[in-house]
């Protein structure tokens, strides 16, 4: 089964019951949790997730879904490598486009052959990736 890739945008939309995005977000969610898809995050999203939940109810709910991660070995650390061709790709962006966080995100995708995104950011698509939401 093809690993899917696990955004910020989705997991605060599936966390977060009045995100604008929540209803869209957790049926996929569920289907992919129930199907036993892998899926796959960086380090540095789940460090924005754990910014975004600092003051929320569902900020425990960020480190068990790391700790979940870690333990079947879907938590992926960036390589220098991967961080230096985010940066290289981040420098020659167009002002507006995708933050530094998501260029990490294009490159481990890219490394790991994953084509689909847990996510409804235009990045994504705007990357070649299918988002699911």
């Amino acid at each position: 089964m093809k690993p899917v890739f696990l955004d910020t945008v989705g997991l605060i939309a599936v966390w977060d019951a009045a995100d604008q995005w929540h209803d869209a977000a957790e049926p996929v969610f569920l289907k992919l949790v129930t199907s036993a898809r892998p899926m796959i995050t960086t380090t540095l999203v789940l460090y924005e997730c754990g910014n975004a939940s600092a003051r929320r109810p569902y900020r425990t709910t960020v480190d068990d879904l790391r700790s979940w991660l870690a333990a079947k070995g879907w938590l992926v650390a960036p390589t220098p490598s991967d961080l230096d061709q985010a940066w290289a790709d981040f420098r020659a962006a167009n002002v507006g486009a995708a933050g530094i966080v998501d260029h990490v995100s294009f490159v481990v995708m890219r490394r790991l052959g994953i084509a689909e995104a847990f996510t409804n950011d235009r990045h994504f698509q705007t990357a070649g990736f299918t988002t699911l939401f």
